[in-house]
C-alpha cells in the first residue's frame, strides 16, 4: 500500500459528523449508506484533510467542495466576489488522519471575521478581508466526480493530460472493453466525442449522442489516469450504469487504479454495485479493498464500520448482507 493513500481519520467537526473515527482504508474503498447519511459529506472530509497542507489549500479545498454543491447555481466561473461568498458558510473544522491534520476556527470580533487554528505544526491566524483570492484555483492530482457527472470541459482536460502521457490507445482499449461498439474517443475541437461504425463507415458522435453510463465510465477511466500517483473521488460510482456491465466497471477500476497508483472512494446506494465489488474482488484476489457502511447509533450520531476483504466477501456471499 503506498505510503500517500489515506488510511484512516477522525472528524470531530465537519457538517453531519461530530466524532466519526474510520480507518482500514485501502487502495479502492466503496461507502454505503442511508440517503442524507453524509456519505459525500464524508468524501468531503477526506478530501480536504489529503488536500489541506496549508491554509492556503484548506481554503481552496472547503472552495472546491462548495462549488460542487452549488454546481446548478453557478453560470460563470469560480472569481473571487464568488469564492468569498463561498468561505461565508464555513463552520469550525477538525480532522485528522495519518497524513494531516487540520483544526480551524471562525471568530468575529467587531463584525470582522477571522480563522485560527493550527495545519499540521504550523499556526493559523488570518482575518478573512486579508486573504487574496486571484490564484484560488484547484491544483493537483486530487479530483471529485461529482453524481451529476463532469461537464465537457473537465473531461476535455482530463483527456488532454491522456494526450500528454501518450496513452490515448489504452484509453480507447478500455473504452472498448466496455463497450465493443466504441471504436475511439477523443476531443475534437472542445467537444468530447466517440467513434462507431455503421454500414463499414466510422463516424464521430457527440457524447450526449450516448448513454449516461458510457459517458459515466469513460469519465471514471480518464478520471483515474489523469490523478495518476493521487486521489479520485466518485459519488454514486455505479450511476446509470447497466447492472451487466457492473462486473466489468469493478474490473476495470480494479485494474487502472492499480495502474495509476491512484487511491479511490467510491459511494454507491446499490445492492448489486456491492456484490459486484465483492465478486470481482474474490475472482480477481483484489484484497487492497474496503467497505465501509456509515450508519447512526442510539444517541443518533453517525458511526463507520469498515470491512476489509475477507470480512467483505464474507459478509456478502456467506451472510448475504444487503445496502441499507
Amino acid at each position: 500500500m503506498s505510503n500517500h493513500f489515506l488510511k484512516n481519520i477522525e472528524i470531530n467537526q465537519y457538517k453531519c459528523f461530530n466524532g466519526l473515527e474510520a480507518k482500514g482504508f485501502k487502495r479502492i474503498n466503496l461507502v454505503s449508506g442511508k440517503n442524507n447519511i453524509g456519505k459525500t459529506a464524508f468524501m468531503e472530509a477526506c478530501f480536504i484533510n489529503l488536500y489541506a497542507k496549508d491554509i492556503k489549500y484548506l481554503l481552496i479545498g472547503l472552495i472546491t467542495v462548495k462549488a460542487m454543491r452549488e454546481k446548478r447555481n453557478i453560470t460563470g466561473g469560480i472569481d473571487a466576489e464568488c469564492a468569498r461568498s463561498f468561505l461565508e458558510y464555513i463552520k469550525d473544522i477538525k480532522l485528522s488522519s495519518n497524513i494531516n491534520k487540520q483544526f480551524l476556527a471562525i471568530k468575529e470580533n467587531n463584525e470582522i471575521k477571522a480563522y485560527f487554528g493550527t495545519i499540521n505544526d504550523s499556526v493559523v491566524n488570518i482575518a478573512a478581508n486579508k486573504i487574496e483570492f486571484d490564484s484560488y484555483q484547484h491544483v493537483g492530482t486530487f479530483n471529485f466526480i461529482e453524481s451529476s457527472g463532469w461537464s465537457d470541459a473537465k473531461l476535455a482536460q482530463a483527456y488532454h493530460f491522456i494526450q500528454k502521457q501518450d496513452k490515448e490507445a489504452e484509453l480507447n482499449h478500455l473504452i472498448n472493453a466496455f463497450d465493443h461498439s466504441i471504436l475511439n474517443f477523443k476531443v475534437i475541437g472542445d467537444k468530447p466525442q466517440c467513434c462507431v461504425a455503421e454500414s463499414g463507415k466510422r463516424e464521430y458522435r457527440d457524447i450526449v449522442e450516448f448513454g449516461e453510463g458510457l459517458r459515466h465510465f469513460i469519465t471514471l477511466v480518464c478520471g483515474i489516469c489523469a490523478n495518476r500517483n493521487g486521489y479520485l473521488f466518485i459519488d454514486e460510482i455505479d450511476k446509470g450504469v447497466h447492472y451487466s456491465k457492473l462486473d466489468k466497471l469493478s474490473e476495470l477500476v480494479f485494474s487502472i487504479s492499480k495502474q495509476c497508483n491512484c487511491q479511490i472512494f467510491a459511494t454507491t446506494h446499490s445492492q448489486q454495485m456491492l456484490e459486484s465489488y465483492a465478486r470481482m474482488c474474490q475472482k480477481l484476489q483484489e484484497s487492497d479493498v474496503s467497505y465501509t457502511t456509515l450508519i447512526k447509533n442510539t444517541q443518533n450520531k453517525v458511526k463507520a464500520m469498515t470491512l476489509d476483504y475477507e470480512m467483505l466477501t464474507d459478509i456478502i456471499f456467506d451472510q448475504g448482507y444487503k445496502v441499507k
